[in-house]
């Protein structure tokens, strides 16, 4: 056959075979028109490409599974024709040169009997390049160069897990509740899925019909694709969270959208999802109580905090001790038994709610106060005040006693000098009382005498 292949034409060219002169063979008649064909191919492929029949590197999308036909443009309709169709794609490591009688390539790509190329099946290993040379019966040389594509348009995409409830200024994480043990699986508004596409394509989701943009903060986009190891073809998917705004639509509309990997295709809409939206209503403030009061306690006392929680029930309560988490399980009460130094410090509880979020309480401080060898911590502090009050007494009472010594020595000296301004009178009275004394002393003797 040659370096060039031969076939039925698919296209009928422009011209006319050269034609034999007298006495010239046929060969001969080939080689001397071929300056004159040559020159008038130049003149044809000027004009022609004006016009459009000289074809240049052509795009082809092509659906996976169906049967394409590439032309080869410029080769004569009826034989002898002279084209050659060579491939370069996922099938071969090179560029690959069909035989126009037939090989074991028939089942992938065959020559058809006008010059065309026939691909029963296209698959994704069939993207690629292919090219066809021909000439025509005046020598024009036509090349036709193909770039091919191939697709294959997923089903509607379906958003699964959706979020019945979402809860505003609070980002939204429904906990997925699992038996015990088994880990908890967070999930948000929900996870738009298409499946079996190639190219992989690309996930939207919108708000109200307007497109919801991940920026990190108010919506958050999670995506993740995945291909098939067998077929080739892809699954995508995008997991969506926000934070619903105060004061927002009571009932947002989500819904995502499929948009294939090549253009000109109509993308494809998931059914739209209409979750509520819960406003919280403010929580009164996590109040922490202290037994007994004020925190202060004798070394070895006992001491329980309570973590006051609002009315509804927070998810957890966890510890806190000079602003540190203490490694306990989460109880709204804390128990310190037999306290000591380690002990004393700032305690603070904090209540997780989900749908509020931490709220930590305001802190209270545990002291140790020294108390004596009788009585409690009251005792302790009474029997401080009683020693204060006998040192006070004890000084008064000094100088009390100082004052009443002083006292009797001055009222001994005035004495003294009132008896010494009184004793002549004294001294007379003294004589009389004497007198007296003797002369009742017969009477006694003889009335002492007189008895029986």
């Amino acid at each position: 056959m040659g370096r060039w292949g031969q076939g039925i034409g698919c296209k009928p060219s422009l011209g006319r075979w050269p034609q034999q002169r007298k006495g010239q063979t046929a060969s001969g008649a080939w080689g001397g028109s071929r300056m004159a064909a040559g020159a008038a191919a130049g003149a044809w492929v000027l004009v022609l490409s004006l016009w459009g029949a000289v074809v240049g590197s052509q795009n082809i999308t092509a659906r996976i599974g169906e049967p394409l036909v590439l032309n080869c443009k410029g080769a004569p309709k009826k034989p002898p024709q002279q084209l050659e169709w060579k491939l370069n794609t996922g099938r071969t490591e090179a560029w690959k040169v069909l035989s126009t009688q037939g090989d074991s390539w028939d089942s992938v790509a065959r020559i058809l009997p006008n010059g065309s190329l026939l691909l029963p099946a296209v698959g994704i290993q069939d993207e690629g390049t292919f090219r066809c040379r021909a000439m025509s019966r005046k020598g024009k040389e036509t090349k036709s160069n193909y770039q091919v594509q191939v697709y294959k348009i997923p089903g509607k995409p379906e958003i699964v897990d959706p979020a019945s409830e979402l809860t505003a200024g609070i980002p939204n994480k429904v906990v997925e509740e699992k038996e015990e043990g088994d880990p908890v699986n967070e999930r948000g508004v929900g996870t738009c899925v298409s499946e079996g596409g190639y190219p992989a394509g690309t996930l939207s989701w919108h708000l109200d019909g307007k497109p919801l943009i991940s920026d990190g903060k108010g919506v958050s986009v999670k995506e993740a694709t995945r291909r098939h190891p067998e077929t080739g073809l892809f699954t995508v998917q995008s997991e969506l969270m926000v934070t619903p705004a105060l004061g927002q639509a009571p009932r947002p509309t989500f819904s995502c959208s499929f948009s294939p990997g090549l253009p000109r295709r109509r993308a494809l809409h998931a059914a739209s999802i209409q979750p509520s939206v819960w406003e919280p209503v403010p929580l009164e403030k996590v109040q922490l109580v202290v037994e007994p009061e004020g925190g202060a306690v004798a070394p070895g006392g006992t001491v329980t905090l309570t973590c006051e929680a609002p009315a509804q029930p927070p998810l957890q309560i966890h510890w806190l001790k000079d602003g540190m988490p203490l490694p306990l399980p989460p109880s709204p009460v804390l128990l310190l038994p037999e306290v000591g130094p380690q002990d004393q410090g700032t305690y603070s509880c904090v209540a997780t709610y989900p749908a509020h979020g931490p709220q930590e309480s305001p802190a209270v401080s545990i002291s140790i106060i020294e108390t004596g060898e009788e009585g409690t911590t009251t005792g302790s502090v009474g029997g401080l005040g009683l020693g204060t009050l006998a040192l006070a007494l004890g000084i008064l009472g000094g100088l009390g006693t100082a004052a009443l010594l002083i006292g009797i020595i001055m009222w001994q000296r005035r004495k003294h000098r009132g008896e010494e301004r009184k004793a002549p009178e004294n001294q007379e009275e003294e004589e009389e009382h004497a007198e007296l004394n003797q002369s009742e002393e017969p009477e006694v003797a003889e009335g002492s005498a007189g008895g029986p």
